[in-house]
């Protein structure tokens, strides 16, 4: 705590000099010592540095097996320290044991790596994403504490979905080619990750680790409304045929994004949970909606602008500040970018040059008056 601002509060009236005195010995009594912890930290890591160098060295002498039985005997070891100390970390030093799981997940997944290298194997990269999560997902779910796991849980979900959707080949994308099955397969797995959302909100506020849930609702929406932003551009470039584009695939995801904004708003009722329900909703029916307008450059710029003005409406039903900015900035836009579309041939000339400049700031205004007078206080948790 900076004694300069102890001393303004004091000043202004906010704090009496008991308060301050307390402040002072409370600090002083949990302050670190920020010098000696870099000091060791620069010394770990020049020790594993070099325990790294030495191995490196002389990693084709260490036999394969070896090499794996090490590697399995680091993770048991840590995993039983987890399991011994878990709880107790958890209760003091919550960060410490969210620092043992993300290394914890990374050696396991670094795991399924080194037996490929040493036996000589090769597979889909989703199918040892996909036995990692089964095996260290629960793990992340039960134990994760703050972004970090969430970060890294939500990331290998949309990595090995979007792989395995690779994976089946450019026949989904084609109208004539397309199997039926497989295109419905690949578009419930990669909607997955839009459950995650639910799953967050529903335990959030029954669980003590609200920061973790709380990211990966959010991670969760993100991901709904980035791919409705993304089927919304798709649709102004080319008409949606069959395939992943079909209208049997846009209404599998929509339905599943109308699901998850029920099961959200069920499970966290209140302005938050409704407008998080409702924005989930709504990336459901733009999906549908992007099929019927695909083709239309004017109709899906539209369509996007009133996804993100829907967003923004439930940003200030729910007091969400940072978000209902972020909707009229992506708003301004895309609305700029729509002007050129519709206008190409407005960058031809000087005068087109100072039409288009005139317009961007008069759009760049417009979004700086709206998003100040009309965003709501910052919220502090929702």
């Amino acid at each position: 705590m900076s004694e300069r601002k102890l001393q303004a509060w004091q000043a202004a009236g906010l704090i009496d000099r008991e308060t301050a005195t307390r402040i002072r010995a409370w600090e002083a009594a949990h302050s670190r010592p920020l010098g000696l912890w870099a000091a060791i930290g620069i010394g770990a890591l020049a020790i594993g540095l070099g325990i790294i160098s030495v191995v490196a060295a002389n990693w084709e002498e260490v036999p394969g097996t070896l090499r794996l039985a090490l590697h399995l005997l680091l993770m048991a070891g840590l995993g039983g320290f987890l399991a011994l100390r878990g709880d107790a970390l958890e209760r003091d030093h919550p960060w410490e044991l969210e620092a043992a799981l993300f290394v914890l997940a990374i050696l396991g997944m670094a795991f399924f790596g080194h037996i490929g290298q040493v036996y000589q194997t090769s597979s889909p990269l989703w199918q040892p994403l996909a036995t990692w999560l089964a095996l260290f997902g629960p793990l992340l779910l039960l134990r994760g504490q703050s972004w970090a796991t969430a970060a890294l849980l939500f990331g290998t979900i949309l990595y090995t979905v979007w792989d395995y959707a690779v994976a089946a080949g450019p026949r989904l994308f084609d109208a004539q080619q397309a199997d039926v099955l497989l295109v419905a397969r690949v578009a419930l797995v990669t909607a997955l990750p839009v459950l995650l959302a639910p799953l967050g909100g529903w335990m959030r506020g029954r669980s003590t680790r609200q920061s973790f849930w709380k990211r990966l609702e959010q991670l969760g929406l993100a991901y709904a409304v980035g791919g409705a932003s993304l089927v919304t551009i798709i649709a102004g470039v080319e008409h949606f045929g069959g395939g992943l584009l079909g209208i049997a695939a846009q209404s599998e995801r929509g339905g599943i994004a109308l699901v998850a904004g029920a099961l959200v708003a069920w499970a966290r009722p209140g302005r938050s949970g409704q407008a998080a329900g409702l924005v989930l909703a709504g990336a459901g029916i733009v999906c549908f909606l992007a099929f019927l307008l695909s083709g239309s450059q004017a109709g899906a710029g539209i369509l996007f602008m009133a996804l993100w003005v829907g967003i923004a409406a439930a940003a200030l039903h729910a007091g969400w500040r940072g978000v209902f900015q972020l909707a009229v900035a992506v708003i301004a836009l895309r609305l700029i970018v729509l002007s050129f579309e519709l206008a190409s041939d407005l960058l031809t000339s000087g005068f087109g040059l100072i039409m288009a400049g005139l317009l961007i700031l008069a759009i760049a205004f417009a979004a700086v008056r709206i998003s100040r007078t009309f965003a709501p206080p910052k919220e502090d948790e929702q």
